[in-house]
């Protein structure tokens, strides 16, 4: 049974339009954190009235402020990766093993998701005058607490993200109007200047100077052209599934329509490249003797300008027919971005997959939605038949039209500035501060019924494809996207993303019988066990636990109240066939994905196994506790 959009919490909990949940926003100030040390006072009730303190990321200085985020993320990260329990003051003491000393932590909010908000810190034992800790220096002694020579590169991709963080505060306050070519899409993707809240270095990209960000960047409003290679037929490989008014279109000719006319040598076909990854590439040798033989021409950039979206190497144009997927060897937060080949295969073999009869089935249910679908590619085979990697393109369609307000979720909760307006915001605070003065709720209220819509719409039909089809979605914050109405309610959703299926061992068979061959050059088939963990940490802890955790550090709603609803909607939700409600439900502890010691260990997320490609750690279930 649906949970119908206006039902509330059980009456067994706290409902949370009473006075005392009305909770203002409660931080601790960057001034008074900066000059002196924090001391053991007793601990306030973060989910009760507390006196409002200017946030440390409203500092008028954007290093400062990016500083703050900087640090609060890596004191996440540490608290969840190390399953540290809530503290009993206002302080955390953080032990420092490796330097035998210990961090003080001024704690504004503690979360029960852990989206705690975390004040500058200082070292045991140094007088109340001695400078605070910033963002580079924790980076440093959270390195040495490893003891992994590969921990010391932290250091330097923090105060990359840090820098970068400030470029976008300092432009953005500067001017925070979304780009004058922007769709509601483009604004929203390009709105996410802070990233991932746990992850240590969310705006690092390792390889892109200032003059490129400024280019390639979407927090900076970033466009370009495209570059531009012609490739001779014999090393051109392909897939498409794309189809226009019932008529087959290869990889080739859409690209070729995208190319704007560009004039080509006989016998080749266009290809489109990122610029930075085309400059890139011409200084390889493999590519120089492509070139060299003819087999590969340098055509330059070409064409109207695209827009980088919040991945930074998918880029979009308002009123294309398709969004391109480019390859891009910068090192975006753990990896470098370039396609894989079992992933151009992967989408398209899912946009068949849904074409079997099952997007039908699925949407009788759950009309509002959908998959955006990757249904081509293209790429450069060299002459001995191996794939020539960094020369590949994934052409998926753009199904957002200037009118619809599609936001992935990531962008809806990280604050940002606003125009017209003084500090940060997140445009979900926004949102649900004009649902209540339109409506006379009280924002609490408002939340919670926002929060059950948004399950209703978007969690539960990825509740129902993986219980129904044995398909679970790497469905985390940004690659969720929700759909908003004219007065800001969930009314639908989309996932976005062509590396992140988990194809079930147990619906091998099943999966099979709909489309021969699948997983056969994709490598999509996982078993059930990492499965089951991969999914409930993507769409359990990241998307649905770190919504509750922004409502509740953005003192939008007491987050005991949403996991109470959460725990409801998970109980309806038994019923779809998906082990993941159950898991959530009874399990007393979770596996989350580390990205602090993902990035310590120096891994990078898209080589080797599914299973081995992150660090993964053991964690107290906020539903349980």
């Amino acid at each position: 049974m649906n949970v119908t959009p206006t039902s509330q919490v059980p009456e067994t909990e706290t409902r949370p339009d009473t006075e005392e949940h009305t909770v203002p926003r409660q931080h601790t100030g960057p001034g008074a954190l900066r000059t002196s040390r924090p001391e053991a006072a007793p601990a306030a009730d973060p989910h009760r009235p507390g006196t409002p303190g200017p946030d440390p990321l409203d500092d008028p200085d954007p290093q400062r402020a990016a500083d703050a985020a900087a640090l609060e993320n890596l004191l996440r990260c540490w608290v969840r990766e190390k399953n540290l329990p809530a503290p009993d003051t206002s302080t955390l003491r953080v032990p420092l093993d490796a330097t035998g000393t210990a961090l003080l932590v001024p704690v504004a909010y503690w979360s029960p998701t852990g989206w705690h908000r975390f004040g500058a810190p200082s070292l045991e034992g140094l007088p109340s005058t001695a400078p605070t800790v910033d963002a580079v220096t924790l980076a440093a002694l959270l390195s040495r607490e490893t003891g992994r020579p590969e921990a010391t590169e932290l250091v330097g991709r923090v105060a990359d993200s840090a820098r970068r963080t400030a470029d976008f505060l300092t432009a953005r306050r500067r001017d925070p109007r979304p780009h004058p070519d922007a769709d509601l899409f483009l604004a929203a993707e390009q709105s996410l200047l802070l990233g991932h809240p746990l992850h240590p270095t969310p705006k690092s990209r390792e390889g892109l100077s200032e003059a490129e960000s400024r280019l390639y960047s979407p927090e900076l409003h970033g466009s370009f052209s495209l570059h531009w290679f012609a490739v001779d037929h014999s090393l051109l490989v392909s897939d498409s599934a794309w189809t226009e008014q019932g008529r087959h279109v290869t990889a080739e000719q859409l690209a070729a329509g995208l190319a704007e006319g560009l004039a080509h040598p006989t016998g080749t076909a266009p290809l489109p490249l990122h610029p930075w990854q085309a400059r890139e590439l011409l200084h390889r040798p493999d590519i120089r003797v492509l070139l060299d033989r003819g087999l590969l021409h340098d055509l330059g950039p070409h064409g109207s300008h695209w827009h980088p979206t919040s991945s930074v190497r998918t880029v979009h144009r308002p009123g294309a027919r398709a969004m391109l997927k480019l390859s891009l060897g910068v090192r975006i937060t753990n990896s470098r971005r370039e396609n894989l080949r079992k992933e151009l295969h992967r989408g398209v073999e899912v946009h068949r997959l849904l074409r079997t009869g099952l997007v039908d089935e699925w949407q009788a249910v759950h009309p509002g939605f959908d998959i955006v679908r990757d249904p081509a590619w293209l790429a450069v085979d060299a002459p001995d038949g191996a794939p020539v990697p960094g020369l590949d393109l994934m052409i998926r369609h753009n199904p957002f039209g200037p009118g619809d307000d599609a936001v992935c979720l990531a962008a809806l909760t990280s604050p940002r500035p606003r125009p017209g307006a003084t500090g940060m915001s997140s445009r979900l605070a926004e949102l649900v501060g004009r649902l209540a003065a339109r409506t006379g709720r009280p924002v609490p209220a408002v939340s919670a019924e926002w929060f059950l819509r948004y399950l209703d719409q978007v969690v539960r039909p990825i509740l129902w494809l993986d219980g129904h089809a044995g398909i679970a979605l790497e469905a985390h914050q940004q690659n969720t996207l929700v759909l908003l109405d004219a007065d800001g309610w969930p009314t639908g959703g989309r996932y976005r993303d062509n590396q992140g299926y988990y194809f079930r061992e147990s619906h091998q068979a099943e999966l099979e019988g709909r489309l021969p061959g699948i997983g056969a050059h994709s490598d999509t088939f996982v078993s059930d066990q990492v499965t089951d963990e991969r999914f409930a940490y993507y769409l359990g802890i990241n998307n649905v636990l770190g919504l509750i955790g922004a409502f509740g550090a953005q003192r939008l709603a007491d987050e005991r109240i949403l996991l109470a609803a959460f725990r409801s909607f998970l109980t309806s939700a038994t019923g779809l066939g998906s082990p993941l409600p159950h898991r959530l439900l009874e399990a007393s502890t979770l596996r989350s994905k580390a990205n602090l010691l993902t990035r310590l260990h120096g891994l990078d997320e898209l080589v080797g196994p599914v299973d081995t490609q992150s660090v993964y750690v053991t964690v107290t279930n906020p539903l349980r506790a």
